[in-house]
């Protein structure tokens, strides 16, 4: 949103000085050819004002000492002098480098956000400041803030969030068949299925190799299919359509009760374009889409529990180019028309990954899920967003503050391809971990899906295994984390009411009755979820 006037500044601006510019100009440097004055708003409001007449444009700064391997949340509210300017937060660190922050589209007349930060792997004097990406602006400032964490701190409350998002205490009362309460009955609890989604993607090889499929089907209950079901895959020539591999591999999960997304209806990149689509003039594209969004669509309609329509709807724009600004919106309504009971995702990179990656930052993905859904017919739809994670170093305080400023669009979040870069060395596996956890323990993240679909010949970025399916250590970082979150109290016994109190992840169990008023062992299956602590859950002994 953008606001008549700033919300106070967080932590009371934390280790920034003058954080709302109640003291002038104290604390804040001004940069070279520029001339920056604390001016009043008409409720009184002060802020600074950083007025520019060359580009880039910058706005004031401060020196800081960061501290090493500290994560550090930023905020701040920014105005820009006349129409729109996407202003960046930079970050100078000890070591020269200069770091993004995040950034956000600031506009005239009105306030908005931006959230982000940095994470220190090394001591001393660093800059920190905000510049207009191709704009000559004058920039206002206020209600800045930079929070220091520890690892140690900032890992607490990713635990404690995660336990309050995945967790719910449960009252479960035992009941005999005349409906009195069983006292000092004993509870055995098995797990059958978790209830949080964490998936990856699958290719064809899994049909003709026994080890693959056991290795993927005893760990995921989601699957995207790498290629198998895209455009390019199922009609790489014209009118000549193929869809036995994808219905092989959806039989498969569908044995195993592993979920599919239909990855994708479209790509919108130039490159991923067939040879026979690029020549082709409007009404032929057009009818070739209508074609392939019918047959595909209608195919797996019900099979599905999510597509993503316009796969990074936000770096390409071959459809747009071609057929107009609206024919996003437009095909999400069609595809909603056929699969009215999917979740339709709107599936970018960069958008969490890169700080400073403009064209798919928070602010620009969230207006093109508002024009998707704002769009005629499209109300109510299903729409969900889709952040595909492909890291190199994560920036953990930029992710987490993204996915704060993506819940505000009301819907759910995914992450859909996580991997990390093999760039990053001996640190791939922890900085995966750092990634799964982040995502688990944020409370709109609904599922997250790995993108180490795998090849004989290799994988595209991460693998999790060797070609022996033994695990490698990103492999076993996964395996590590989906038996922490499926760590559950095993056994219990009731009270004098016929009471047991648990604290249970959220999943489906299957609970086990012994008493001696029992001919035999009752088992009984419950879904604990998020409704699960408002209520009491009974089982009920029948003869």
């Amino acid at each position: 949103q953008c606001l008549s006037s700033p919300m106070r500044s967080l932590y009371k601006g934390g280790i920034l000085q003058n954080s709302e510019f109640d003291s002038g100009l104290m604390g804040w440097l001004v940069p070279p050819g520029v001339k920056a004055a604390v001016n009043s708003s008409q409720s009184g409001n002060k802020f600074a004002d950083a007025k520019n007449k060359d580009q880039p444009s910058r706005g004031v700064y401060q020196k800081i000492h960061l501290k090493t391997n500290h994560h550090y949340s930023l905020s701040a509210w920014l105005q820009v002098s006349s129409g729109t300017a996407v202003v960046k937060a930079i970050f100078k660190a000890p070591n020269g480098a200069y770091i993004g922050g995040g950034a956000v589209v600031a506009k005239a007349g009105c306030w908005s956000m931006l959230k982000g930060g940095m994470t220190a792997y090394s001591s001393g004097p660093a800059e920190f400041f905000f510049e207009a990406d191709g704009a000559t602006v004058d920039i206002l400032v206020d209600s800045v803030s930079l929070q220091p964490f520890t690892f140690a701190e900032w890992k607490n409350h990713t635990s404690l969030s995660a336990a309050k998002a995945r967790k719910s205490a449960v009252k479960v009362v035992a009941r005999g068949a005349d409906g009195n309460p069983l006292a000092n009955a004993e509870l055995s609890l098995k797990l059958l299925r978790p209830g949080f989604p964490l998936g990856n993607a699958m290719t064809a090889e899994i049909l003709n190799i026994p080890a693959y499929e056991k290795w993927f089907t005893s760990r995921f209950t989601v699957a995207s299919f790498e290629n198998a079901m895209k455009w390019y895959s199922t009609e790489w020539k014209r009118n000549q359509e193929n869809y036995s591999v994808p219905d092989a591999m959806l039989a498969l999960a569908q044995r195993h009760g592993i979920k599919v997304r239909g990855h994708n209806v479209f790509w919108d990149t130039n490159n991923t374009q067939m040879a026979w689509v690029n020549p082709l003039g409007a009404d032929e594209l057009k009818a070739a889409m209508q074609k392939r969004l019918s047959s595909v669509v209608t195919r797996y309609a019900g099979k599905v529990i999510a597509w993503d329509v316009v796969n990074e709807n936000l770096h390409g724009q071959f459809y747009e180019g071609r057929l107009g600004a609206n024919v996003s919106a437009e095909l999400y309504g069609e595809v909603a028309k056929i699969d009215a009971n999917a979740t339709l995702f709107m599936n970018e990179y960069g958008t969490l990954e890169w700080a400073l990656d403009l064209t798919a930052m928070a602010s620009k993905y969230a207006a093109k899920m508002e024009q998707i859904r704002s769009y005629p017919g499209n109300a109510g739809i299903k729409l969900a967003v889709g952040l595909e994670s492909h890291f190199e170093t994560p920036n953990i305080p930029y992710m987490r503050a993204t996915l704060d400023m993506l819940a505000q669009l009301k819907v759910p979040i995914w992450l859909t391809e996580i991997d990390v870069s093999p760039k990053t060395g001996p640190y791939q596996a922890e900085y995966l971990e750092d990634v799964l956890r982040e995502g688990y323990g944020h409370p709109n993240v609904e599922g997250m899906v790995l993108w180490a679909a795998w090849h004989k010949h290799g994988c595209w970025v991460m693998c999790l295994t060797d070609n022996n399916f033994t695990n490698l250590p990103t492999g076993n970082v996964v395996d590590k984390l989906i038996a922490e979150w499926k760590t559950h109290p095993v056994a219990a016994t009731t009270d004098a009411d016929g009471v047991a109190e648990l604290d249970l992840v959220h999943g489906e169990y299957k609970f086990t009755v012994t008493h001696p008023s029992l001919e035999s062992p009752m088992a009984h299956t419950l879904t604990v979820d998020a409704s699960s602590s408002a209520l009491e859950h009974a089982i009920n002994i029948k003869v």
